[in-house]
């Protein structure tokens, strides 16, 4: 049963071109999140700083689900 289990998953699985694609879409979400994060903290002030900030977070969160995905 395990065997069976393993084949569908390894068909299933994504190609390594599109895992560097995922990879890279999530680097660059991070890379991204770094930027909001330093743009909040120094030229933002209040709700807008706040939001600025939410994005970055949000982006660093999907950045490393990516990554996750793309090692799997």
């Amino acid at each position: 049963m395990d065997r069976i289990w393993m084949d569908k998953v390894a068909k299933d699985s994504m190609d390594p071109m599109m895992k560097m694609w995922v990879s890279f879409v999530g680097i660059g979400l991070m890379a991204l999140a770094a930027v909001l994060v330093t743009l909040a903290r120094y030229k933002t002030k209040g709700l807008v700083k706040t939001l600025v900030s939410s994005v970055a977070f949000l982006f660093l969160i999907i950045g490393g689900l990516l990554g996750l995905i793309s090692i799997t």
